[in-house]
């Protein structure tokens, strides 16, 4: 049975969906002002891994990750870099969907976008003035607090304690200084939609509401992101959400833990940041997906070139288990020769490491436990091989194929590693990768990147390392 941490409660809880098979879970993705950095990818990363896993498990899993494209950052970039925001903003998750592509991330079933729910939202604020939850104050609209009886209930603060929380926003103009804006006035250089209340736009908390309960219904599954967003803007979700619906909004609350480099925090504003299709330039994504379900995803995690190169490592040595068992020299129709009682006994253990993963994947889906168990599999393979005996080795291919079922939900060991296409391909390979270097020496990044998107597609993957560039086949 599966069980998740709930940030809600606290507890270790057994997860049971609203509706039997069925699981409505949101994530909240970007604002799409920059390429996102290698900590943005964490819960994407993350939240695809246990959207995969819940399937694994069999249920059905309808999955929402929004794309904020109507932000006050948005707007301050796209003067600077002399654009419209509609035009920075489409720039931006052009981008985010490219590099979640390279990180091996699959698209949501739903990806809202802010811009095309603002009606919505007009609703949904009206609503929540209708209930006595909201007020208008010369054409902008605030939440009061103080009228939700169970805010803080996320965060786990008291009202008065969080009047000295970090992103407060203050505003003289509010009945409380914790109130926070519903709807926020335009200037005539600013993107801007007619309201009952003039011209203006959405706040950044509500948007997040209305596109969950728009796309999966008033009370969803899951509700997902990062720990430096459970105050203020989960919390703030779900007194939105409660008092307009009067219903639960979300069931459980997941939140991964913060990438950190040199023991801070990895952020823009803090400068310490490096964008994940910089790092791409130099690891592959099962390298990059290895390194984050090496680590429990609600603990911190320290990101340095040493670890990404130790992921590294470890994906080599399960591929390298599985080019042996590919080479092997079996005759067609040997898998119908029946166990000897050595053959057996692997098999009785392969079904058992099987429970195994699950056992541990269920323990608020714990990835370095699964990944464990993927290893127990890979050494007992090897060691199956080096003793084996030619009526046995069949088997050795069903271990193959369990890496790849285990592999699956956290995207990893999918792929042929095999780099050989021979003759004139191996030398144009040669003369493309000595151009790329090329560009790359002349820091022009964009034609580089082009190069490695277009082999990309080709099914030809490369990874930069400190010694050279290595590239490989994907069939």
């Amino acid at each position: 049975m599966l069980k998740l941490q709930n940030s809600l409660t606290g507890e270790l809880e057994e997860f049971q969906p609203l509706e039997e098979g069925k699981v409505r879970f949101y994530s909240c993705g970007p604002t799409v002002y920059d390429y996102f950095h290698i900590g943005n990818a964490r819960p994407f990363i993350v939240f695809d891994g246990l959207r995969r896993y819940l399937e694994f498990k069999g249920f059905d899993v309808e999955f929402t990750q929004n794309v904020t494209d109507l932000d006050d950052k948005i707007i301050n970039r796209a003067k600077e870099e002399g654009l419209k925001p509609e035009e920075l903003a489409e720039k931006y998750a052009q981008a985010y969907f490219e590099d979640l592509d390279s990180l091996g991330v699959r698209p949501a079933d739903n990806q809202p976008r802010v811009t095309d729910y603002v009606e919505d939202i007009i609703e949904y604020v009206e609503a929540l003035i209708e209930k006595g939850y909201a007020y208008e104050i010369v054409g902008e609209v605030f939440y009061r607090v103080r009228e939700f009886e169970d805010y803080g209930k996320l965060s786990g603060r008291s009202i008065d304690d969080l009047k000295s929380g970090a992103r407060v926003e203050v505003d003289v103009r509010k009945e409380d200084p914790l109130d926070f804006a519903l709807w926020k006035s335009s200037t005539e250089d600013e993107p801007g939609w007619d309201s009952p209340w003039g011209r203006g736009r959405p706040g950044w908390h509500i948007e997040c509401s209305v596109m969950a309960q728009k796309t999966l219904g008033e009370t969803i599954d899951i509700h997902a992101g990062g720990e430096d967003l459970i105050f203020p803007h989960h919390e703030n979700e779900i007194a939105q959400a409660e008092a307009r619906s009067g219903k639960q909004f979300a069931r459980y609350w997941l939140h991964n833990g913060l990438l950190k480099i040199e023991g801070e925090k990895m952020s823009k504003s803090l400068g310490n940041f490096e964008y994940a299709r910089d790092v791409l330039r130099r690891h592959d994504r099962e390298t990059v997906r290895y390194f984050y379900f090496s680590t429990h995803y609600r603990k911190p995690l320290n990101f340095s070139e040493k670890n990404l190169e130790d992921a590294a490592s470890a994906v080599d040595r399960v591929y390298e288990l599985l080019d042996r068992v590919d080479k092997l020299d079996l005759v067609e129709g040997e898998g119908e020769k029946p166990e000897t009682p050595r053959g057996e006994e692997f098999s009785a253990k392969l079904r058992k490491l099987k429970e195994a993963y699950e056992d541990e994947m269920d323990k608020d889906f714990n990835t370095p436990g699964g990944l464990g168990i993927i290893f127990e599999v890979v050494k007992e393979t090897n060691k199956f091989l080096d003793e084996g005996r030619d009526e046995d080795l069949v088997l050795a291919r069903t271990a193959g194929e369990l890496i790849g079922t285990l592999g699956e939900p956290l995207g990893l060991f999918q792929e042929d590693r095999e780099e050989s296409i021979g003759g004139v391909e191996e030398e144009l390979m040669g003369l493309v990768l000595e151009l790329r270097n090329d560009l790359r020496e002349r820091e022009e990044w964009d034609l580089a990147d082009k190069i490695r998107e277009g082999l990309r597609k080709l099914g030809i993957e490369i990874k930069d390392t400190e010694t050279g560039t290595d590239w490989r086949v994907n069939n």
